[in-house]
């Protein structure tokens, strides 16, 4: 039992008995029943059900008028917070534990002052030492309930992180924040508009005492292939023969460190970075005039995906809100059965030598 010795006559809480029931259930279901049998032999019908004891008749009615007092939850097993004789596998520090898509509806401010409500994915994690069993989830849900009536920014995130660490008593800790961002936009000549979303995610991560903000957006355009546009142009000059160069719909992830000291960098700032690299950004409402205009601009802005990573760069490392910043883009090919990719990263904050394995197949835009 782990070294615990419980001396004759002393006084034990609910919760301390529950617990060294737990461990002793956890000790007989590996002992022999005779081991079980020479320890007391009372214990043995309390411990292992092997017939012996006829099985109580329980009520098979819930009870809406049950009440669930202190007293009572005092008296509620709680295995995830038990002593570390309870830990399964090797005792390691775990540097992430937590709940992932969690969803509730949170308001978000505009860089025009308006206030969003917004259906917000959230990703919350915190470091669990490897002499503790586990955390308790629940926590982390109702940290960000108590907050969600705020506008959220990362000063808001920041206190649900505090309150989180404090209740999980943990020291490193990451919240996550996903939500699909509208923004009207107008078409290319017709006049007509309408809203593009844009998937956006707030990061804060806290690592050995460090903080970092972090932003992640989805940017997505067409690319025109370069050397399909010259083969076609060289067919039509020399040979008269009509040919089309291959687009595709493409998609960078964009992420950025915030500045310590910068001025806030709204979404739509990004959003406004992004079009200035690659101007070929995807189209909602369109008519003859517009889809003609998309064809002049992609061919106006050919480029590889090599090209893309590197005028994406441009523009972030110029911005002085931002520090260090990763560009993952994939040109989904018309031409070829596969996808052609590139990552760019400045800064140690994205720099890894391993890439997730599937970390392309998520730039994926769903129409």
């Amino acid at each position: 039992m782990d070294g615990q010795i419980v001396e004759s006559g002393e006084d034990l809480s609910r919760r301390e008995a529950y617990e060294l029931l737990a461990q002793l259930r956890a000790w007989a279901e590996s002992a022999a029943p005779a081991d079980v049998e020479a320890l007391d032999p009372a214990l043995h019908s309390v411990l292992l059900d092997d017939g012996a004891k006829p099985y109580p008749k329980l009520a098979n009615e819930y009870r809406d008028d049950f009440v669930a007092d202190p007293e009572y939850r005092a008296t509620l097993p709680d295995l995830q917070n038990g002593p570390t004789s309870l830990i399964s596998g090797a005792r390691r520090l775990i540097q992430h534990v937590g709940i992932s898509n969690f969803r509730l509806p949170l308001r978000v401010k505009t860089r025009d002052g308006d206030v969003l409500t917004l259906e917000t994915s959230v990703t919350g994690t915190v470091s669990l030492e490897a002499e503790k069993k586990g955390i308790n989830m629940s926590r982390i849900m109702r940290t960000f309930y108590r907050r969600a009536e705020e506008t959220f920014s990362f000063a808001v995130i920041e206190a649900a992180l505090d309150d989180y660490k404090s209740d999980l008593d943990s020291f490193d800790a990451r919240i996550q924040m996903r939500f699909s961002f509208p923004v009207k936009v107008e078409s290319l000549r017709s006049g007509l508009s309408g809203y593009q979303y844009y998937d956006f995610a707030l990061e804060l991560v806290e690592a050995e005492g460090t903080r970092r903000k972090i932003i992640h957006m989805d940017y997505v355009y067409s690319s025109t292939c370069p050397c399909s546009l010259e083969l076609s142009e060289h067919a039509r000059r020399t040979r008269g023969q009509l040919a089309t160069p291959h687009s595709q719909r493409s998609v960078a992830r964009i992420s950025v460190e915030l500045s310590e000291d910068g001025d806030t960098l709204w979404f739509e700032d990004l959003i406004a970075l992004c079009r200035r690299a690659v101007p070929t950004e995807t189209q909602v409402m369109v008519k003859r005039e517009d889809e003609q205009a998309f064809a002049e601009l992609n061919a106006a802005n050919p480029i590889f995906v090599e090209d893309a990573a590197r005028l994406f760069a441009e523009q972030l490392q110029a911005d002085p809100r931002i520090g260090d910043f990763r560009v993952a883009a994939s040109h989904q090919e018309s031409l070829h059965s596969h996808d052609a990719v590139s990552i760019l990263v400045d800064g140690e904050t994205f720099r890894q030598d391993s890439i997730d394995p599937r970390a392309f197949a998520s730039l994926f835009h769903v129409g």
